[in-house]
């Protein structure tokens, strides 16, 4: 008997870890959402007690319940690697590898049109390119980011993100938008909470009627070609409010909107974020 009570007791010291023992707690890890692969914006969480982050070694601002957005540019190819420094001290990493898009290259068994740009011309771009680079550099603090995107505009798409031609093994540029063909005259309205940190007059060379918003946490929304401009530099915005209306105006060759969006310096696919186009 006393060797049968022993056994049922060492049994139950078994069994008691799994009926009632508290489960071990989860290692902290690096939450990431989104498609890693080229020209695709990217959300994620921090674990708790993370202090700061790092993105390929630059630094990764975290929002107060340590959330962070960075971006991949449509060209990037390779791993990224996050880091997030604990408040103990130790590290934590991720390594992710960027998945390449099949993007629409359309050869061209010809040179590319003979003549370039005026002296003139270069002089007046460079300069607005410099305005832009300026606007697209500010920081407002806008918490558009956190939201999920919407059209700006409702139309056909006539021109998809990061096509390109290439002229007898020389690429052109390829295109860093989307164009959507609305209508002249539509309304254009924000995709998301923004500050306005760029609005004319005056239109530029190529992008014509210009609008630029800011949603915070380095990502911006370019908006070219507009009619008409129903903001101001310095004007907060709400996801939904017109901004503006398409139009033509710049190098375009019929009415439609021409939506870029920004990461830093990384050139953003808009269509993913907004999801289908409404009917």
């Amino acid at each position: 008997m006393r060797g049968r009570a022993a056994a049922l007791a060492f049994l139950l010291l078994l069994l008691l870890p799994m009926a009632g023992g508290a489960a071990p707690p989860e290692a902290p890890s690096l939450q990431v959402s989104g498609a890693v692969e080229q020209g695709a914006l990217l959300r994620g969480t921090a674990p708790p007690g993370a202090v700061a982050l790092t993105l390929d070694g630059e630094p990764l601002p975290l929002d107060p319940e340590r959330r962070f957005l960075f971006g991949l540019d449509r060209d990037r190819t390779g791993t990224v690697l996050l880091v997030a420094r604990l408040a103990g001290g130790g590290t934590l990493e991720r390594r992710l590898d960027v998945r390449p898009r099949p993007w629409r290259i359309e050869h061209i068994a010809m040179a590319r049109p003979a003549g370039g740009p005026t002296e003139a011309f270069l002089r007046l771009r460079e300069g607005e390119l410099a305005r832009i680079a300026a606007a697209r550099a500010r920081d407002t603090g806008a918490k558009g980011w956190l939201q999920t995107f919407r059209w700006p505009a409702v139309g056909r798409i006539s021109g998809r993100f990061g096509a390109q031609r290439v002229y007898r093994g020389q690429p052109a540029a390829f295109h860093a938008g989307v164009d959507i063909a609305a209508g002249a005259g539509a309304t254009v309205v924000a995709p998301a909470d923004a500050v306005v940190v760029l609005a004319g007059p005056p239109a530029f060379s190529l992008e014509g009627n210009l609008v630029v918003l800011d949603h915070g946490m380095g990502l911006n929304s370019a908006f070219l070609h507009l009619a008409t401009s129903a903001v101001v530099v310095g004007q907060r915005v709400r996801q939904g409010q017109p901004i503006g209306t398409v139009g033509m105006s710049g190098r375009a060759t019929g009415p439609h909107l021409h939506w870029a969006m920004r990461w830093r310096e990384a050139r953003i696919d808009p269509a993913p974020l907004a999801g289908p186009m409404p009917r």
